[in-house]
């Protein structure tokens, strides 16, 4: 008998099969729960509590007050960047490693305690990630890595740069500007040099460090073997073995594949020679020789050569405006692109956030600059997918995963799906600015924005516009001429493509080029019409960008909104050939394409056309928000991220219009008033709001303090005048706006004054008029500094200058209705379609500027004491009680604090009316039509209901007297509500009940009759 007959057939083992089911049963079991997270609704917040992290406010600091956040009535602490980020950032966006959270924060360790304090008290958190971008210099390792290798670096990919500049001898180099002088200069002063760190060879200048590459070592020695220190013969032979190594400007993968490979035996061997006893005389021979001599420049040769020969150029920090040839965030020369769009890069930047969403820590996330990224829907819809594979598969991958690190089973499971119609399940959105009217890209799989757009609605509804005219002739009075804003523009932005980003817009050429050349229709376009031309279409972008993606598929908008902006720069340029901008138009529009390829854009338009939309962002916020808003002042409320220096003011029509497109396209986008970006607070603007109604008075105030300081400027050598009227007009915007609700003492005085300094400072260099950022006058800056003291700090003798006591004959009115218009913004901001959003310290008077002003410490303890006192006596006494109680001391700001308390709660209360109830537009009965905003929130499903009334044009209503807008200021205008007579309505801020009448209306008298602003919940 064989052995085969011995064998039962039941105990034969049948691995193969089992095996194969085991799969089968977890591929199942992916799909299964892919399918299911696919189509379950994200955690989307009730609210969110904005908070910057820093070394000064770590993760200790931020666990310690969740409990207050908690009592205040959020729903999600939001907090800036958090992973490992250059040493004292302030602000965490500069990230330099994305597989670590920050050290500075407190680590690992730290984030576990904050997030289990979260979870304790049940609030999310909401990150806010950098995936455009990042830090480099001596902390990071791929920015180190590509220093050392050149092209040939395992990183270079994950860099947007470009090995092939324009000038020749940029070519396979990276440019850096670090240099505070000319290369020449700063080479013989010794600020470079060469040192030996444990074994490894470093070139300095000051802070900064940077590697030298393996193949240039040699160039450190006298290989002549000559003289005192010859080289001994084992090093000599390990650095012919580094010679031959495939070059660092090799751009074929299987030498740099080789290279790298090499590298990891040599690089060890090399260190351990240079850490070697019988090479310290040698080395320290070789740095006193190259380190050159100063005085004698023939000394510094060897050293240039090195520097030469390495695979970057240092050059002057002037240099990168015109060569720089990586792209950056903006013109942050240590900000650098990364390639997102290369799938390996994402997996290398992801991480770490796909461990913190599968573990819950992180259960939203805030995307910061998307208008950056190369295909911002690629990456958003990749965000996705690393999220359904974090929830199916865990924090870290155990199957075979594609290039982006997604598990290929996930990818599998959702091929083929629509993420057009998709919001997404998890959690999501953009930091994206919106020009009025205009929209997110509908097939984006996010929630919305992070809120920027509703700050132009929130706070244009509070400026007057019918008086729009008279600010119009003020502005041109004070000037001395009109002004048109697009030209200010337009012009803006065509001085930053020649400044700050003409790097960029000569590669964007350099592209363009190329195109003309394979073109015989355009081959005869120079690069310098070519050049031409895009720089007036660009500054003529109506929007920030437009969205082609890699399949060349563009939206009728972003079609219309090109041809829009080269029909508008040909009209302005009459004096160009036309058929150039013709060119571009066909271009950017894929029509330049051969026959053939119909059905596929060629490969090189699509890439300019994809370029291109990368650089009109850039452009469009460092020309507009960055220049323009500080050129144009007519009315700086105005002037803020998100809305438009042109507008002045917007209809009660036009607000509850787009309160109701927002629930029915993105109701859960965030909604914001303040942000550590934005121009100046919330409340600032809501005071400078006020003046919107007092254009009169304005008029004359200004026109007195003009006379009344004119003996305080200052006639410069070339015959400027220090300040100009403009930022003169701005000086006294922001100083009325801004001025402290208490200023005591002498040093609070001057701390104001120092802030606004420093304020003109940034202001005057942002709008780079009279000074800039690269071209500083001092002398300038200088005078008006000193205009500034004059007119702000009492005399020798303590006594106020005429302008201070001018200006506060006219502070109570701005004070008392400015402070309504922002109750009033609380509120519209909380009972709208969205999730409201508020910036750390917001909760009390906050009058901000600008960063680094709104990035001050934020006492949270006098705001967790003043809640609690607050609740104490609501317990005690009731709310109303609370009511009387902060409108008596307006000036502590605690009536904000109430105020947002009982929104939040609120939300937390009736989170399903906010999130998807009706939204139902109100009307006055009464001359008071214009002086109210009312809209009642509804779910049909259960009929429960709650009415947001607030007051609006307080000024205007009270005829200029400050006092609060209550009780019988409203007469007899009465609230038209569609609800049936007879119900009953609480007020969540007083604890007063109101009862509809038979006509269906509320009193306003009794609405108001103790708060100025109200929301109510029907009892019934």
């Amino acid at each position: 008998m064989s052995v085969a007959d011995q064998i039962s057939p039941s105990s034969v083992p049948v691995p193969a099969p089992i095996k194969a089911n085991l799969r089968q049963e977890a591929s199942n079991e992916m799909r299964e729960c892919v399918e299911r997270v696919l189509h379950t609704d994200a955690r989307v917040p009730i609210s969110t509590y904005r908070v910057q992290m820093h070394k000064g406010f770590s993760f200790a600091d931020a666990r310690n007050i969740v409990g207050y956040l908690k009592q205040l009535g959020v729903g999600d602490f939001y907090s800036s960047p958090i992973f490992e980020a250059r040493p004292g950032s302030m602000h965490g966006y500069d990230v330099t490693r994305h597989d670590r959270l920050n050290p500075e924060l407190g680590g690992e360790e730290g984030f576990a305690r904050f997030s289990a304090e979260l979870q304790r008290q049940g609030l999310g958190l909401l990150l806010d990630i950098v995936p455009n971008h990042m830090g480099v210099g001596n902390d990071s390792i791929w920015w180190q890595d590509v220093l050392e290798n050149g092209h040939a670096s395992r990183y270079a990919e994950y860099f947007d740069i470009d090995w092939k500049p324009l000038k020749p001898a940029l070519r396979n180099k990276l440019l850096l500007p670090i240099l505070g002088d000319q290369y020449g200069a700063e080479l013989e002063r010794k600020h470079i040099q060469v040192s030996m760190e444990d074994g490894r060879p470093r070139i300095h200048y000051y802070e900064h460090t940077m590697p030298v590459a393996p193949r240039t070592v040699h160039l450190i020695f006298d290989q002549t073997g000559g003289g005192a220190h010859p080289l001994p013969q084992f090093f000599f032979e390990l650095l012919q073995q580094i010679d031959k190594l495939p070059p660092h400007e090799t751009s074929s993968d299987e030498l740099r594949a080789k290279r790298q490979k090499r590298l990891e035996e040599l690089l060890p061997a090399l260190r351990e020679a240079l850490r070697a006893e019988e090479m310290q005389p040698v080395i320290q021979h070789a740095l006193e020789t190259i380190n050159g001599i100063e005085g004698d420049p023939h000394s510094f040769d060897r050293l240039h050569r090195l520097l030469d020969a390495q695979p970057y150029r240092l050059a002057s920090w002037r240099t990168s405006a015109e060569e720089i040839n990586y792209r950056r965030f903006f013109d942050v020369n240590d900000l650098v692109g990364l390639r997102m769009e290369n799938p390996e890069v994402f997996a290398a930047t992801h991480c770490l956030i796909r461990r913190l969403i599968a573990s819950h820590a992180v259960t939203g996330l805030r995307i910061d600059h998307c208008d950056g990224m190369f295909n911002p829907r690629q990456y958003l819809i990749r965000l996705q997918l690393l999220y359904l594979a974090s929830q199916c598969a865990g924090g870290e991958p155990h199957q075979e995963t594609a290039a982006n690190g997604i598990e290929r089973s996930v990818l599998d499971t959702v091929r083929g799906y629509n993420w057009s119609q998709s919001q997404g399940p998890l959690y999501t959105v953009v930091e994206k600015i919106l020009e009025p009217r205009e929209y997110l890209p509908p097939e984006w799989p996010v929630r919305g924005t992070s809120g920027y757009d509703f700050v132009y609605l929130a706070n244009g509804i509070f400026i007057q516009s019918a008086n729009e005219k008279r600010f119009n002739v003020l502005y041109a009075k004070v000037l001395g001429h009109t002004v048109d804003p697009d030209d200010i523009i337009y012009r803006s932005k065509l001085q930053v493509m020649q400044t700050a980003l003409a790097s960029e817009v000569y590669a964007l050429t350099n592209l363009l080029s190329q195109i003309a050349a394979s073109n015989r229709k355009a081959r005869d376009f120079t690069d310098n019409i070519l050049e031409t031309v895009l720089r007036h279409a660009i500054a003529a972008f109506p929007v920030y960008r437009t969205y082609i993606d890699d399949r060349g598929e563009y939206g009728a908008r972003d079609v219309a909104f090109l041809r829009f902006a080269i029909a508008r720069a040909k009209r302005l340029n009459p004096d160009v050939d036309a058929s150039a901008f013709d060119f571009l138009r066909e271009t950017l529009l894929l029509q330049n394409t051969s026959p053939a390829a119909k059905q596929k854009p060629d490969a090189q338009i699509l890439y300019f056309a994809l370029k291109f939309q990368q650089l009109t962002g850039p452009v469009m916020a460092k020309g507009v928000e960055d220049t323009a808003f500080y050129v144009y002042t007519r009315f700086l409320s105005s002037n803020e991220v998100g809305g438009s220096a042109k507008s002045f003011g917007i209809s009660l029509d036009a607000l509850h219009l787009s309160n109701q497109e927002r629930l029915r396209h993105s109701p859960d986008t965030m909604l914001t008033t303040s942000t550590h970006d934005t121009k100046r607070s919330e409340d600032v603007r809501n005071r400078l709001n006020v003046l919107s109604e007092l254009p009169q008075l304005w008029s004359a105030s200004v026109h007195r303090w003009q006379r009344m300081n004119a003996k305080f400027k200052q006639k410069m050598e070339d015959g400027r005048i220090a300040p100009d009227s403009n930022e003169e007009y701005l000086l006294y915007q922001t100083i009325l706006g801004a001025w402290p609700w208490q200023m005591d003492s002498k040093q609070d005085r001057e701390d104001y004054v120092e802030r606004i300094k420093q304020y003109a400072f940034k202001a005057l260099s942002e709008a780079k008029v009279n000074l800039s950022w690269i071209n500083p006058d001092p002398e300038y800056m200088k005078a008006v500094q000193a205009f500034v003291t004059a007119i702000m700090m009492p005399g020798p003798r303590g006594k106020e200058s005429p302008f201070i006591d001018s200006l506060r004959s006219l502070l109570p009115q701005l004070q008392i209705f400015g402070a309504v218009n922002s109750l009033a913004q609380v509120v519209l901001k909380s009972a709208v379609p969205g999730i409201p959003d508020f910036y750390q310290g917001n909760e009390l008077w906050e009058l901000s500027l600008v960063d680094p002003d709104n990035r001050r410490p934020v006492d949270f303890d006098q705001r967790a004491g003043y809640l609690n006192a607050l609740l104490a006596l609501s317990e005690r006494e009731g709310p109303g009680a609370v009511c009387r109680e902060v409108l008596g001391n307006l000036a502590d700001g605690r009536a904000k604090l109430w105020t947002t308390h009982r929104a939040l709660q609120l939300r937390q209360q009736e989170h399903a009316i906010f999130r998807r109830g009706e939204y139902v537009p109100l009307e006055v009965a009464g001359d008071r039509q214009q002086n109210v905003i009312a809209f009642l929130r509804r779910d049909p499903a259960s009929d429960r209901s709650v009415l947001a009334v607030i007051p609006r044009f307080a000024c205007t209503l009270m005829r200029g007297k400050a006092e609060l807008p209550l009780g019988e200021a409203w007469g007899k205008d009465q609230l038209k509500i569609p609800v049936p007579p007879g119900t009953r309505f609480t007020d969540f801020f007083t604890g007063e009940s109101i009862t509809v009448t038979e006509e269906q209306t509320l009193p306003l008298s009794s609405i108001f009759s103790v708060f100025p602003v109200a929301l109510l919940v029907n009892a019934d």
